[in-house]
């Protein structure tokens, strides 16, 4: 399959969306993204399907010395997915995983506090809620974001991504309820590989994409 190259987030966004038109309208659906790259993804999907948008904190649990990989995943509530085949071929030691966790747990509550102001979690009880990234390597970080959102009582989880590796959207698909993968590139090398412009979100570009989202919903 020819990689599709998005121009950047925001298009990806849009080009998402287009796949997501059923759930247009409808005031039972809520879109959530990962932070900092979902962000951008998600503002457009929400847009498109004048649905909230709101941001879902998941934090990544790097490989000691080889941070990029990922072992697993945390998410609010005290999730915890671990990529077993990795800390199997990495000989990863318990204590090291727990240390690793423990500095994630810091960092997602600093962008807990950043991002939602205090606000409570959104209320996605007996709704549909589409868990919105960049783009899926491992898939453990959006895992551990299911995990989590199944706790919140949600109707139906759909997981959408623009891009992502085709073993891993149908690893998830025994997870979530339903996922789109708009492109699965093969061979797959790196969620990057498939964006023209991949510069790094900030967590002000976050913030006000997230206020812009609540304006325009009249929440604010």
């Amino acid at each position: 399959m020819r990689p599709t190259a998005f121009q950047d987030r925001f298009d990806a966004g849009t080009t998402l969306a287009a796949q997501l038109a059923q759930y247009a309208g409808r005031d039972d659906v809520v879109v959530l993204a990962l932070p900092r790259g979902g962000v951008p993804v998600g503002f457009e999907v929400a847009k498109a399907l004048q649905a909230p948008l709101d941001a879902f904190l998941v934090r990544k649990l790097g490989v000691p010395g080889h941070e990029e990989l990922a072992m697993g995943a945390i998410a609010s509530g005290g999730v915890q997915v671990l990529n077993e085949d990795v800390v199997a071929a990495l000989d990863v030691p318990p204590e090291r995983i727990v240390a690793v966790a423990a500095a994630e747990e810091q960092e997602l509550e600093r962008r807990l506090r950043a991002y939602r102001s205090g606000m409570p979690p959104p209320d996605v009880k007996g709704k549909i809620a589409i868990l919105v990234d960049d783009g899926l390597a491992t898939g453990s970080s959006m895992r551990a974001a299911v995990k989590a959102l199944r706790r919140l009582g949600p109707e139906r989880i759909v997981v959408a991504v623009p891009t992502a590796a085709a073993e891993t959207c149908e690893r998830l698909a025994r997870e979530a309820d339903e996922v789109v993968c708009a492109s699965t590139p093969r061979p797959f090398h790196a969620v990057g590989l498939s964006y023209r412009d991949f510069s790094q979100t900030t967590d002000a570009e976050v913030t006000d994409l997230l206020r812009r989202a609540a304006s325009r919903a009249g929440l604010d």
